[in-house]
């Protein structure tokens, strides 16, 4: 293009003695500059556009629980009816579908606000929505029909560890280096705050999280959301034995509340609802548990840490960071 104006200058100029042409060629040279530079402005956004197209086009295999599966390698409008929304915002993937539970989160209440509430029986929804990637659990309804909407790719709850799953959604959003960049930071963090509530409450403490919800109390092992992930495995703090051998098998153990402090250690972490009843709080067995009588009662938001993602791993660890230590 600089080289075209440049020939046409010097023509221009080497036109010394007749003026009346001058006049004449300079404003068709003008024309002839302009039409050639809109037409290499079409012709390079034609060939972004095509870039763009190619992009929007191109997937991946992902090896998934259940096979490889083709999936786009920049999805952009994902459903999803697990609990790894956090996971997903926090690697900037666009949701345009969330389970109920997800949505009553408030950590992600604001990322969320304009996202249609599914389940795995609303397929019209889904439909609607025109996902180009769905995400569900093994467990989920009508699966073999979703497939035939989007890809779809399923994860059994807790068939890898809490980090490993961060890890699979990165891959399978083709942002494994995001993911595994927040992995190795957060077991640096989660490290050094552990050492430093052991260093406080001593190594042999124990603590218990406890979970009240449909008038049923369920005491829960080391990977059951509600912060346990945190405490049990990234800090390293301990459950009491009797808790460690009842959850063993499923993860949790459901019990009455007149047999709760057999089961609660030297700190209470409790996931509370306030719809819920939580009337047990105001009988005298709970109100006598040494660690209640101790002020070692850490109460927490139940939908806030109800999950196990990167963003509820997030608020989990600096709450019991600001709870412990302070």
């Amino acid at each position: 293009m600089g080289m075209i104006i440049i020939i046409m200058w010097k023509m221009i100029t080497n036109i010394k003695e007749n003026h009346k042409l001058k006049k004449l060629i300079i404003p068709f040279m003008l024309m002839c500059v302009l039409i050639i530079s809109a037409c290499g402005n079409s012709t390079k956004n034609q060939a972004a556009g095509d870039a763009n197209k190619e992009n929007e086009s191109e997937t991946i295999t992902y090896q998934s629980e259940s096979g490889p599966i083709e999936v786009p390698a920049h999805p952009k409008r994902v459903v999803v009816l697990t609990g790894n929304a956090g996971d997903l915002i926090a690697l900037g993937i666009n949701i345009v579908g969330v389970d109920e539970w997800s949505k009553g989160s408030p950590l992600f209440k604001d990322q969320l606000k304009d996202v249609t509430t599914v389940s795995d029986e609303d397929l019209e929804k889904i439909i609607e929505l025109k996902p180009d990637l769905i995400i569900g659990g093994s467990d989920n309804n009508n699966l073999d029909r979703m497939k035939k909407i989007a890809p779809t790719v399923t994860y059994t709850y807790n068939k890898v560890d809490y980090l490993t799953q961060h890890l699979e959604i990165g891959k399978l959003v083709n942002k494994e280096k995001e993911a595994q960049d927040w992995i190795n930071d957060f077991k640096k963090r989660a490290t050094t705050v552990g050492n430093e509530i052991k260093a406080k409450v001593g190594e042999n403490s124990t603590v218990t999280v406890m979970e009240s919800y449909d008038k049923d109390i369920g005491i829960l092992g080391n990977s059951w959301g509600r912060g346990t992930e945190v405490l049990y495995q990234a800090m390293g703090l301990k459950m009491p034995g009797k808790v460690k051998g009842m959850t063993s098998k499923e993860g949790y153990y459901m019990i009455s509340s007149e047999v709760l402090s057999d089961y609660v250690g030297d700190y209470l972490v409790v996931s509370k609802y306030n719809d819920q009843d939580n009337s047990y709080q105001e009988t005298e067995l709970y109100k006598e548990m040494p660690a209640v009588k101790s002020g070692h009662v850490i109460e927490v938001d139940g939908n806030a840490f109800m999950f196990n993602d990167s963003l509820t791993l997030d608020y989990q660890l600096k709450h019991f960071e600001e709870q412990f230590l302070k």
